[in-house]
């Protein structure tokens, strides 16, 4: 499952150097559920109308593969790798279950079902994000082969049927625990599924001015689970799950935009407010992740695993 041109990361690097972590895991402050539901019931509007992902639904990351000339293909990326992964898995009487843990307003889900003759369900703690998905099912034709519902992924209800593929498009980071969000997939994800996740991990560099730069990213996006890879691998393999391959994406982002840097400008003036819980807390958030991309105190990762 490798792409052409992309950077493979290792799957056995050896011990790391040894140095201390960028933030104390333990002292990290907590975001509940109702914490990440209000910032997404605050916030959704706005990404949906004002996000660079607004005119496709996207509420992730855009990557400009090689050859990429459009927003639009950038911002589908992710998805189209998830259709390739789906294509490899066998056929069988039903169509395959696709589980979105973290489904945002369904936008990926719906892109999947138009390419792929599958049942979506997607889970999402937002109230608000399910009325946008339910208006995007329902205009693109999809009701009864989509649902997005309202639902946690590290606790999914108990109706929602065994899945082919489930995937995570920067939700995993949400999370209260990894080892209980990979525990919650292990039950979900039948023997020989897939899971993809697609998002932000630590990288091995100590330094006082990441530590800083990611607890800003932390706190304005409402995150509780910043890990590195190779954490990531081991909680994988140990819930059950087969690591298959990882890719950095990270080279493949544009950190330098024009709204970037006037999202910098906003920041350098009015940053030392209080505003994590405001509704310019996202960009005090976004702006330390782009520091962090840039220096590479965070990369951005595609991992698949196979259900074992």
């Amino acid at each position: 499952m490798s792409t052409p041109g992309w950077t493979r990361r290792e799957e056995n690097p050896g011990t790391p150097a040894p140095c201390r972590p960028l933030v104390d895991h333990n002292n990290m402050p907590e975001f509940d559920a109702a914490d990440v539901r209000r910032y997404y019931d605050q916030n959704t509007d706005g990404f949906v109308a004002h996000g660079q992902g607004g005119m496709v639904g996207a509420l992730h990351r855009p990557v400009w593969s090689p050859g990429t000339e459009s927003a639009d293909v950038a911002f589908r990326y992710v998805e189209d790798r998830i259709v390739e992964y789906a294509r490899t898995l066998p056929e069988g009487p039903d169509p395959l279950h696709v589980v979105d843990l973290g489904c945002g307003v369904g936008a990926s889900l719906c892109y999947l079902a138009e390419r792929l003759p599958i049942r979506g369900t997607g889970l999402t703690l937002s109230p608000v994000q399910v009325r946008h998905a339910d208006a995007r099912i329902r205009q693109a034709g999809l009701d009864g082969r989509v649902v997005c519902r309202k639902g946690d992924f590290c606790a999914p209800p108990d109706d929602v049927m065994s899945a082919d593929l489930a995937y995570a498009i920067e939700s995993f980071v949400h999370g209260p625990d990894p080892a209980r969000f990979f525990a919650s997939c292990a039950a979900l994800v039948r023997p020989g599924g897939l899971l993809v996740l697609c998002d932000d991990f630590r990288r091995g560099i100590d330094s006082a001015a990441g530590s800083r730069a990611i607890d800003r990213f932390r706190r304005g996006w409402h995150l509780n689970t910043l890990i590195r890879e190779d954490e990531l691998r081991r909680l994988a393999t140990g819930a059950g799950f087969e690591h298959l391959s990882t890719d950095d994406l990270t080279p493949h982002l544009r950190l330098s935009r024009p709204r970037d840097y006037l999202i910098a400008w906003f920041v350098a003036l009015f940053g030392w407010l209080p505003l994590d819980g405001t509704r310019f807390g996202h960009l005090v958030g976004g702006n330390a992740l782009r520091t962090c991309l840039a220096r590479g105190w965070i990369g951005y990762d595609l991992a698949v695993f196979r259900r074992r």
